[in-house]
């Protein structure tokens, strides 16, 4: 889920210099299932940034493909 909030700010934004307290709205579901959901994204980011030397290259390929800094 958090990626998912991670591509919609990119897409949004162009970037992913999210700030630290940044909140992302994101929706999941559809139709009467339909929810929206917030994430704590800038601390996550951060998170991610931090532990990249401990990410699985998945992770590290899948948000460099979004537009992640890592430096």
């Amino acid at each position: 889920m958090n990626y998912e909030a991670a591509k919609q700010f990119y897409e949004r934004e162009g970037h992913l210099q999210v700030p630290r307290k940044h909140i992302e709205r994101i929706t999941v579901g559809s139709g009467e299932d339909q929810q929206e959901r917030e994430h704590k994204l800038g601390a996550w980011i951060g998170n991610q940034r931090s532990r990249a030397a401990t990410l699985a290259p998945g992770r590290v390929e899948q948000l460099s493909n979004i537009g992640m800094r890592w430096a």
